[in-house]
């Protein structure tokens, strides 16, 4: 994709650009800065951070929903899952739509779409209303993700995408930092329903910016090719697949539920791959997926995101219900977390500029799994120790700002110029698929070793303290198991490519 030249900005000429259904220039004063391309990147850290504010602040809000809607683990885990899993299904089919009609006017749609999702899940009135609404706002922040990665690529120079894409992963894990602290806050003050509506007001910043900000983007040449058979064909096969991680426990191996999810899961995966390989212009180019490092690169990816929010899903509950803290205090000893990933992502980035992805992604995870193991020795319901619990999170905030950024530059630097957004679309689907995955694993393994320990549907409301960490430590051999494997793929991963092209655009 290359971009086409500002033109004029005025009302008359937005106006006309909506109603013939093509973009708007950006404002010519800010375009014609020779630091144009970081106005871009701090654009798209908006809609970065807004996001990961959201996905964050959910997890403290799950304790407190299991509580007020009387619903089993697995039900309430679905209010984190739905948004996650529209995200993961709708990123491939708008980082399509983008070549159709322009990456600017759906990255603003999302912002619009978002707003009105989060507004309505505000207004919610029961779990199913609520996860319903989740799924509008997710489908909203797929538009605002679907293309960032790649206006992010398309706008820096080769040499600079491991420090702006470290800059991009900073502003998420601000987000992630401040979510459980914002949620916190809100539950202990406003109710629930807030922890959604101040979505809106960040939401319109985000809108107004990337309109006066984003370049105008050309139509590809083969944009009038738009695959429906794998646009209709990818939900159902990522919703079988994570109703299987998220429900397979309460259903049972032998229920008919289970047995019909398992049987739709692989039947759509299959007819997915097969659209795809017959497909002219495919949804997800499955070329990409051949490529070993690109394979492997993901796979990572997909493991530590896993990882990450399997401990976002299991502490809250953990210190709520055994160390007694209010929504508030628990946020804030969670956002430890994120705010060492922001602290470490620009580092990850810039030594992934000097020396590669292998070296930084490698330490990153072993330093998860010593986090980890560090958790499942402390994490026993003594106050004492609560400092070596802070501290467990803040190692593990670390390892992951080490692994993330390079990854992800690794990861777009293999794909070809002509590829930068499916090689996106790829990233983002396999991060939201991970983070769903773990989410639904960890609430499944914690469910299902309360009900064995404790008896019962696995419920954490009254489930004994001793139990809940017994419970905990089982996820946590879990998320250790995970973090190895990520370490293992980024330690056998092929040395990083040079860049394959100077991806950033000028503006006239």
């Amino acid at each position: 994709m290359t971009e086409q030249s500002p033109g004029p900005f005025t009302l008359a000429a937005v106006r006309r650009a909506v109603l013939e259904g093509h973009e708007p220039p950006p404002v010519p004063a800010i375009a014609r800065l020779a630091s144009y391309r970081w106005f871009v990147v701090a654009t798209v850290c908006v809609g970065a951070f807004m996001g990961q504010v959201d996905a964050s602040l959910t997890q403290m809000l799950l304790p407190r929903l299991e509580r007020d809607f009387d619903a089993r683990l697995s039900a309430v885990s679905w209010i984190a899952v739905a948004y996650l899993l529209a995200m993961a299904s709708c990123m491939p089919i708008y980082g399509r739509l983008a070549d159709l009609i322009g990456r600017k006017l759906l990255y603003t749609a999302g912002f619009l779409t978002f707003i009105l999702g989060s507004a309505l899940c505000g207004f919610a009135w029961d779990l199913t209303s609520l996860v319903v609404f989740r799924v509008l706002q997710g489908a909203g922040a797929a538009l605002i993700t679907a293309n960032s990665i790649a206006i992010v690529v398309l706008a820096t120079h080769a040499e600079e995408r491991g420090r702006a894409l470290g800059l991009q992963s900073a502003a998420q894990a601000i987000g992630l930092g401040a979510g459980p602290a914002i949620g916190g806050l809100v539950l202990d003050t406003l109710g629930w329903h807030w922890a959604f509506w101040i979505n809106v007001p960040v939401g319109l910043i985000g809108a107004a910016m990337g309109w006066m900000v984003i370049p105008q983007s050309r139509k590809s040449a083969d944009s009038e090719k738009f695959d429906w058979h794998g646009a209709l064909l990818i939900a159902p096969a990522l919703t079988a697949v994570v109703a299987v991680l998220n429900e397979g426990y309460a259903w049972g191996p032998t229920s008919p539920s289970f047995i019909a999810c398992v049987a739709f899961a692989i039947l759509f995966l299959f007819l997915f791959y097969r659209a795809e390989r017959l497909a002219e212009s495919p949804l997800l180019d499955l070329k990409l997926l051949g490529l070993k490092p690109f394979l492997i690169g993901n796979l990572a990816n997909f493991l530590c995101y896993g990882c990450l929010f399997g401990v976002f899903f299991l502490i809250p509950f953990v210190l709520v219900r055994v160390y007694q803290d209010s929504e508030l205090a628990a946020g804030l000893r969670l956002s430890i977390l994120p705010v060492m990933l922001g602290v470490l992502a620009p580092v990850g980035g810039a030594l992934s500029d000097r020396f590669g992805a292998r070296a930084p992604t490698t330490a990153g995870m072993v330093v998860c799994i010593a986090a980890l193991a560090l958790l499942y020795v402390y994490l026993d319901g003594s106050r004492a120790n609560l400092s070596m619990v802070m501290l467990a999170l803040a190692l593990f905030g670390v390892g992951q700002g080490l692994f993330v950024s390079p990854n992800s530059s690794a990861i777009m630097g293999l794909a070809p110029p002509q590829l930068t957004g499916e090689a996106g679309s790829v990233l983002n689907v396999m991060r939201f698929l991970g983070i769903s995955a773990g989410i639904a694993a960890s609430s499944t393994v914690l469910a299902l070793s309360l009900g064995m320990i404790h008896g019962g549907t696995g419920s954490t409301v009254d489930a004994p303290p001793a139990m809940l960490i017994a419970a905990g430590r089982d996820v946590i051999i879990l998320l250790i198991c995970l973090a190895a494997g990520a370490g293992l793929l980024s330690l056998v991963r092929p040395g990083t490519p040079a860049a394959r092209s100077e991806h950033a655009f000028v503006p006239e």
